[in-house]
C-alpha cells in the first residue's frame, strides 16, 4: 500500500509538470499521445526488467490477451506489421492527396475503428493533417511541405540544438535512428541537426568497437546561467538527474549516511520579512551554484591536461530552490 501511494503521488506531481510545460509560455502542445506513450514506456521498462508479460499484466489488472491486444495495438499498426499506426494514417493520406474518413477506415479495416479515429484527431491537433466536412464523410489532407515549415517558425526551433545536446550528455552515445526515437522527430530532422552539432564541435560522432552505424555523444552539457535559450534542455538535465539519482537510492538496500556518494537531501526552512537569517536561507542557492561551479571549472581544467579513461564515475550533483508562500497557492 506504501508503494502505491508513493506512485500515485509521483504520478500526480509528473502530470502537474507536463500540464505546466505544454502550457508553457503560452504554448498549447498536443497530448493525445501522452497516455499510450506512457502505458508503452511503462511495458518496455518492466520488460527490460526481467518482468514476465503475464506478471506485467497482472499489475495494470489486465488479462494476459487483452494486454497483448493492447500492446500490440499501440506499438503497430494491424493493417501494417511492423509499423505504428500514426505513420500508416499519415503516409496514407499524403500519397492519396485527399482521403474521406470512410475511404481511411477501409483503409486500415484491421485496426480498431476508434484507434483509428484518436489517430485522426492527433494528427489534425498537430496540424499535420487538416480535416473538413463531418461524419463519415469528412475529409483529409496532409500538412503541405510550406505549411510544415511555417508551423516550425511559429512554435520555434529556439532551444532544440540544447535539448539534444542534453540527451547526448546523459543517454548517449546513441544512433541516428535511437536519437529520432527518443525525441520522436524525422529522421531526416535528427540527422541534420546532429550533423550541425558536430560541425559546431558540441558533440562527437564516434565509432564503438564491433558498431555498424556511428553513435553520437556530447562531453560536456553547460547551460550558462540567464542563456535566452535552452531552458528546457535544463528542466531535462535537472529531471534526469533527480531520478537516476531516486534509482541509485532505490538499489542501495541500506539506510542513507552522511558519507554516501549516492542520495539526496531536502531542507524547508521557515522565514519571512525581517527574520534575521532570512537574507542567509534566500542566499544559499546562489552560494551552492557559485561553489559547484567553480569546483567542476578546476575540474575540466585538470581534465584537459590528461585523457579522461573511458571507465570512470560521473558525479551528478544537482540542487534546487523554490519560494513557497504559505497561506497562499502560488510558489516560485
Amino acid at each position: 500500500m506504501t508503494i502505491e501511494l508513493l506512485i500515485q503521488a509521483i504520478v500526480r506531481q509528473t502530470t502537474i509538470l507536463i500540464a505546466h510545460l505544454a502550457t508553457s509560455r503560452g504554448a498549447r502542445a498536443p497530448l493525445a499521445q501522452v497516455a499510450d506513450q506512457v502505458f508503452i514506456d511503462l511495458v518496455r521498462e518492466l520488460e527490460r526488467q526481467g518482468v514476465s508479460r503475464k506478471v506485467s499484466a497482472d499489475m495494470f489488472g489486465l488479462g494476459l490477451r487483452t494486454y497483448r491486444r493492447k500492446i500490440q495495438r499501440m506499438s503497430e499498426s494491424a493493417t501494417e506489421r511492423g509499423r505504428s499506426l500514426w505513420e500508416v494514417a499519415l503516409e496514407y493520406v499524403k500519397a492519396q492527396g485527399l482521403v474521406t474518413r470512410l475511404e481511411l477506415l477501409t483503409r486500415l479495416s484491421s485496426d480498431d475503428e476508434s484507434q483509428v479515429r484518436a489517430v485522426l484527431r492527433d494528427l489534425c491537433e498537430s496540424q499535420l493533417l487538416f480535416s473538413s466536412g463531418v461524419g463519415s464523410s469528412t475529409s483529409y489532407r496532409a500538412a503541405s511541405d510550406e505549411e510544415l515549415a511555417s508551423l516550425k517558425r511559429k512554435q520555434g526551433v529556439e532551444g532544440a540544438d540544447e535539448l539534444l545536446l542534453a540527451l547526448m550528455f546523459r543517454e548517449a552515445p546513441l544512433t541516428v535512428g535511437e536519437t529520432a526515437q527518443k525525441v520522436q522527430a524525422e529522421l531526416a530532422e535528427v540527422e541534420a541537426t546532429l550533423a550541425r552539432l558536430v560541425a559546431a564541435g558540441r558533440i562527437e560522432r564516434i565509432f564503438p568497437d564491433g558498431a555498424s552505424e556511428p553513435r553520437y555523444q556530447a562531453r560536456q552539457l553547460v547551460i550558462p546561467l540567464g542563456a535566452p535559450v535552452g531552458w528546457e534542455a535544463a528542466v531535462f538535465d535537472h529531471f534526469k538527474a533527480l531520478v537516476t539519482t531516486i534509482l541509485g537510492r532505490l538499489r542501495e538496500d541500506r539506510p542513507a549516511a552522511l558519507e554516501d556518494q549516492i542520495g539526496g537531501s531536502t531542507y524547508t526552512i521557515d522565514v519571512w520579512d525581517g527574520h534575521p537569517l532570512a537574507d542567509e536561507v534566500y542566499g544559499a542557492l546562489g552560494r551552492m551554484r557559485a561553489q559547484l561551479s567553480e569546483l567542476r571549472t578546476r575540474v575540466l581544467a585538470c581534465n584537459t591536461e590528461q585523457d579522461v579513461p573511458d571507465a570512470h564515475n560521473r558525479v551528478v550533483i544537482y540542487v534546487g530552490q523554490s519560494l513557497i508562500h504559505e497561506g497562499s497557492d502560488h510558489a516560485e
